[in-house]
This record gives structure tokens, C-alpha cells and sequence, in this order.
């Protein structure tokens, strides 16, 4: 290995065999009560909440280290209203021309369509951009897997908010490009979700889903 350019000692935290296998056990029965939700409570979110989730996804490794991700935070209500109206344009050729008819079958178990409300009621919507390319002093630098980094972020986001006690939802209202003209956004900037954060409304509904057991989705060599 190459000697490190200005390095500095990494000491990582360390545990027992029997704490790491608790602390394993707690995290994934936690995750495992993480539900995507559509139904959201007008209940406000502490800044800070949405902050330290923010930082624990930028936390994500990346190509070169480039961090090539951009998360605009929307909490005011005129302009949530407008991302909602464009989503709904979108989605309403997407149900009604564009999805093909098993995407739509596939879709029916969440019971959703063209309306979405939640992005009026949630108090709080995080757009995660990707950042194709970086624009240093006017000249045009490379980032490097950026589709794998910004979705390493974007999984780590979603847990640290479940972590925090928040709900989201990834929505993916494409084609995404009116995220880039209602938030003044670079060209170099592509939005790839689109995520109303907070409290899941009381008597929130959600499908019966069923996880892959593990013996399904591993083996071991």
C-alpha cells in the first residue's frame, strides 16, 4: 500500500463479542420496524433532528471522497406546494401514459395514484441531488461513482431519521427536473428523491409487507 498523504491514526471504537452481537440485535430489531408512510402528521420537526440526520449521511464513503451529494431541506409551505403541484403533474402522466401495466399492478399493494397530499402536510421535505460533476472556480472537476455514493447517503439518511424517531418516504416523482427549477439548483445537480419527513399521522395505515428471510438473499463462500 501506498503511503498515506498526511495521515492521521484511526483508533475504532471497541466491543466485547457479546456486546457486538447485542448491539447487532438491538439495531437490526429496530430497523426492522422501519415503514415507508404516505400518511403524515402536520406535527413540527426540531431543526437539530434533521441536521444530525443530514450529517450521519454525509458520514457515507464516496468516490475519491468527492461527497458528491447536495440535500436542500424545504420546510416553507409556499414552495412545498409548488413541488407538490409539479410531482402530481408528473405522476398523473406517469398512472396515466407512462407506467406500463404490471409497474402498476405491482404498485397497487401501497394503494397509491396521483395525489400527494403529503408533500403539503409533512413539515418537512429533504430533495437528495447527486452531483454528476463539481464546478471548482469556474472549471468543471469529476466526481466518481456517484450514483453508488449518493445511494450509500441516501440508505444512511433514511436510517438515521428512523433512528431518530422520524418517519419518510422515497418518492421519485420522474422525471425530477422541476426540483432543480423551483429550488435553483445547478445544471450539475440531479435530483434522485424526493422525501417528506416527520411524524406518521395517528392511525396511519401501512401494507402487511413481508421481508425476504435471510437465507434468500444470502450465501455464504
Amino acid at each position: 500500500m501506498k503511503t498515506l498523504e498526511n495521515p492521521i491514526t484511526y483508533t475504532p471504537p471497541a466491543f466485547e463479542p457479546e456486546e457486538m452481537l447485542r448491539r447487532a440485535e438491538e439495531y437490526y430489531a429496530y430497523a426492522d420496524q422501519r415503514r415507508s408512510v404516505r400518511e403524515f402528521s402536520d406535527r413540527d420537526v426540531d431543526d437539530r433532528l434533521i441536521d444530525l440526520a443530514l450529517q450521519t449521511a454525509s458520514t457515507a464513503p464516496s468516490g475519491a471522497h468527492k461527497q458528491p451529494w447536495f440535500f436542500a431541506v424545504v420546510r416553507d409551505a409556499h414552495i412545498k406546494h409548488q413541488i407538490r403541484l409539479a410531482a402530481e403533474h408528473e405522476e398523473h402522466l406517469n398512472y396515466s401514459q407512462r407506467f406500463p401495466q404490471d409497474w402498476k399492478d405491482d404498485l397497487a399493494i401501497f394503494g397509491t395514484d396521483d395525489v400527494k397530499e403529503y408533500l403539503d402536510i409533512a413539515p418537512v421535505l429533504i430533495v437528495v441531488f447527486k452531483e454528476n460533476y463539481r464546478m471548482v472556480n469556474g472549471n468543471r472537476e469529476k466526481n466518481y461513482y456517484v450514483n453508488e455514493s449518493v445511494g450509500i447517503a441516501a440508505g444512511m439518511l433514511i436510517a438515521a431519521l428512523h433512528h431518530a424517531g422520524l418517519q419518510t418516504l422515497t418518492h421519485t416523482p420522474n422525471p425530477m427536473a422541476f426540483l432543480n427549477e423551483i429550488l435553483e439548483r445547478p445544471k450539475n445537480e440531479v435530483p434522485v428523491l424526493l422525501m417528506p419527513v416527520g411524524y406518521a399521522k395517528p392511525g396511519t395505515q401501512v401494507p402487511d409487507l413481508i421481508r425476504k428471510p435471510l437465507a434468500e438473499i444470502r450465501k455464504v463462500y
